[in-house]
């Protein structure tokens, strides 16, 4: 097992990465990337840079089976320290792609009244950020509204759409795509165009 390189300049490309994802997170649906960093197949470039800045020692992550590799779990504890979840309901972070169920939705932690900002954020490694079905986003960071267009799984369409538990409840997702990446905070409502 060869461990992968991680930032070239970890301080500097870690606050890089750090600031864009909070640019994405803070305005919902606006696309940003994630250039210069590595990526550790099955991982794309974004999915990679995002764990490298914000997985730690205190987030369990889990990586869904046909993302998950010992190359990069090994990788990823040496880089981060970040150890893996025993169970979905213990992730702070997840990563999937297109085959994402409801049922991986729904055995997320989704937090609580008390502890609102236990839910996880999941990661969507998808294949297309620009040419599914639109949907209108408003919310916090959005002056009106914005539309996006990204090629989702029927199962996160539905849950982003019905967003089942009530607010401050939920997810936080960030979308995927080679070195790009846009972001849905649980405080954005999203509905069809």
């Amino acid at each position: 097992m060869s461990l992968l390189d991680g930032f070239a300049s970890p301080v500097a490309q870690a606050q890089q990465t750090f600031r864009l994802i909070l640019k994405a997170l803070s305005e919902p649906g606006v696309t940003v990337r994630l250039t210069g960093g590595p990526q550790w197949p099955p991982l794309n470039a974004a999915a990679t840079a995002v764990l490298l800045t914000l997985a730690d020692g205190e987030t369990p992550l889990l990586i869904e089976p046909a993302l998950n590799s010992e190359q990069v779990l090994t990788n990823l504890r040496f880089h981060t320290g970040a150890p893996q979840a025993s169970s979905a309901a213990q992730a702070a972070f997840a990563v999937y792609d297109p085959r994402l169920q409801a049922a991986d939705l729904h055995a997320l932690p989704h937090g609580d009244e008390l502890a609102p900002e236990q839910g996880a954020t999941l990661i969507v490694q998808l294949d297309d950020l620009e040419n599914g079905a639109p949907l209108r986003l408003r919310g916090p960071g959005i002056a009106h509204s914005r539309t996006i267009a990204p090629t989702l799984p029927e199962a996160l369409r539905r849950y982003l759409l019905a967003r089942p538990q009530p607010f401050p409840l939920g997810l936080d997702v960030i979308l995927t795509c080679g070195d790009a990446l846009l972001a849905i905070p649980r405080t954005t409502h999203l509905e069809e165009c």
